[in-house]
């Protein structure tokens, strides 16, 4: 399936796939989607505490690559485990504008490290961020009180509805641990009527910029 790099609303860019008229990232700012969903909404819940997370779709590697510097901030030690069936090319990783438009420059090693990186093995991306990449379908997973964190940043229901059901979600039910918490952009209430059919408690919060709302699931403390 065709995919083309184009520049959202904040100046970063994303890859979309024409054929489905969908994005990677949101086209009204990637990075600020980004930030929005996954950092202030989860990864900060956390404070300084050391965190094992499961992103459901690594894509570009946007969120990993805010994931790793705002973990440099605090100096937390971050286990990322990544899951895409189809990894991004070399051509499409060098279009991307991250690194730049983050001002991130003494990261761009790191950020090329993690596209790298073979699958299947635990890389040190720094000595504090552990990165494994799984080329798997997300339906084959199954881990176990393994996560604090997901980011569920899969395709949107309306491309990919076999991707966010009560199937999906209890397996994300199962992998994170006691009070353990998924974020995702998504706010469709078919996706929080499955997330709580599993047992997450769901709040409804503030969208990213051109987005009203997205939802926050969290399993509850036994």
């Amino acid at each position: 399936m065709k995919r083309e790099i184009i520049i959202t609303g904040d100046g970063s860019t994303t890859l979309q796939i024409k054929d489905w008229n969908e994005q990677y990232h949101s086209k009204h700012g990637a990075i600020q989607e980004a930030y929005h969903v996954f950092i202030q909404n989860g990864f900060s819940l956390f404070g300084q505490n050391d965190l094992a997370i499961l992103e459901i779709g690594f894509g570009t590697g946007l969120n990993a690559l805010i994931t790793y510097l705002e973990g440099k901030k605090t100096e937390q030690k971050i286990q990322y485990t990544g899951v895409e069936k189809y990894p991004i090319t070399h051509e499409e990783f060098h279009s991307l504008n991250f690194i730049s438009e983050l001002q991130c420059e003494a990261a761009a090693k790191d950020f090329l490290l993690m596209h790298e990186a073979p699958s299947e093995e635990e890389i040190a991306i720094s000595e504090n961020f552990q990165l494994t990449k799984l080329q798997k379908d997300f339906r084959d997973l199954d881990f176990d009180n393994a996560f604090d964190l997901v980011y569920f940043d899969a395709f949107g229901a309306r491309v990919q509805p076999d991707l966010w059901t009560e199937a999906i979600f209890l397996s994300m039910f199962k992998a994170l641990k006691s009070g353990g918490v998924l974020v995702t952009y998504a706010a469709k209430g078919s996706v929080r009527r499955a997330m709580q059919a599993v047992g997450f408690s769901v709040e409804r919060l503030p969208g990213p910029p051109g987005k009203r709302e997205m939802l926050r699931a969290t399993k509850p403390i036994t």
